[in-house]
């Protein structure tokens, strides 16, 4: 089911690359972003992987839609990074295919103008300026320096873009990163862990900028460990554990599965609500210093058992859990590396 969200705007704030480019052939011809958008997609089919006797994945389908930023998320091991190599052919799968607007990666003259991608922000030549280093990528695709301008002053890199790389910092680099990933102008995103090391006005921006590509009709594919920064950024969750797709769904669908039928109370008794309720038949769970989260029965039920053992309480109202709890609970069996209980309690 595709997930377009309103009619993409017709003027991207990255230009095509120059029509100076060298002659391709007509998949890589320049092409309005409208008519890419019928490329902006990527499919994950069957893909399985094993190292040695350990396996990476088992089984991973999903697809990317154009028109929204889709998170990809699950714990440590869940196999998302080893997705993201086989999408780009660093890693070849042992079955299954892995598809950028239908085609491999491999068979793509010019990958740059067919996806951008970012999964090391340190992965570039220290020694040589921002600058260059976005230079050589660009020559290498056919495009010129004028192109390199355009994203350099889009990632808002123009004061510092000819000191060295090596001596930026990791939001600086992520932008740098995302520029490269811009420079072929792709109707396809995949960007690993892109908040990492940005101030709380680069997480802003970084927020606002995905969020403005996918409303040209691009699709964006984000890893990311911030549920809070995907809440705010991604329309779409592909949830990963052990290899294999646990959940594929809107954002909004799965907030709204994890808040069920629960309800929030705000007491300064929390003790005696907690005995009360749990007496009652009530499941209850302490989520801050005077706040309850309760399932069981229902908001009216919880206000006569307050009002009837004489327990002040500020607030009653329809739970609305956030993206971090729908996770946990969809990855609570899929985690495999857990602390022990004790070892936490001790730290």
């Amino acid at each position: 089911m595709s997930l377009l969200r309103g009619t993409p705007r017709p003027a991207s704030p990255l230009p095509a690359a120059p029509k100076t480019a060298p002659q391709r052939d007509d998949r890589d011809a320049p092409r309005s972003l409208a008519f890419r958008n019928m490329e902006a997609t990527i499919e994950v089919t069957g893909l399985r992987k094993r190292f040695g006797q350990t396996p990476a994945l088992d089984g991973m389908t999903f697809t990317v839609e154009p028109g929204q930023v889709t998170g990809f998320v699950g714990p440590n091991g869940a196999g998302k990074s080893t997705t993201m190599r086989v999408i780009l052919g660093l890693d070849a799968p042992d079955a299954g295919t892995a598809l950028i607007g239908g085609h491999p990666y491999r068979t793509l003259r010019h990958p740059l103008s067919h996806v951008g991608s970012l999964l090391d922000a340190a992965a570039l030549q220290p020694s040589r300026s921002a600058r260059n280093h976005l230079l050589w990528l660009a020559h290498s695709q056919g495009l010129n320096a004028k192109r390199v301008d355009e994203v350099v002053d889009a990632a808002g890199l123009r004061a510092a873009i000819r000191r060295k790389a090596g001596g930026y910092s990791l939001g600086m680099r992520q932008r740098l990163g995302l520029a490269a990933a811009m420079l072929g102008d792709p109707p396809v995103l995949m960007l690993d862990e892109p908040f990492n090391g940005l101030d709380p006005e680069g997480i802003v921006w970084m927020r606002g900028f995905l969020r403005s590509l996918a409303a040209e009709g691009r699709a964006i594919l984000v890893s990311s460990h911030l549920m809070s920064e995907l809440q705010d950024t991604a329309d779409h969750l592909v949830v990963v554990g052990r290899g294999t797709v646990i959940a594929d769904a809107r954002v909004a669908d799965l907030i709204a599965a994890a808040s069920a039928d629960r309800i929030t109370l705000r007491t300064a008794a929390r003790s005696e609500a907690m005995g009360a309720l749990a007496q009652a038949g009530a499941t209850v769970a302490a989520t801050g210093p005077d706040v309850l989260t309760i399932s069981g029965i229902s908001s009216e039920r919880a206000v006569a058992l307050l009002t009837a053992n004489a327990i002040p309480f500020s607030e009653v109202s329809a739970h609305r859990a956030t993206l971090e709890e729908a996770y946990m609970e969809l990855t609570r069996d899929s985690v495999e590396f857990r602390a022990a209980q004790e070892t936490q309690g001790a730290l």
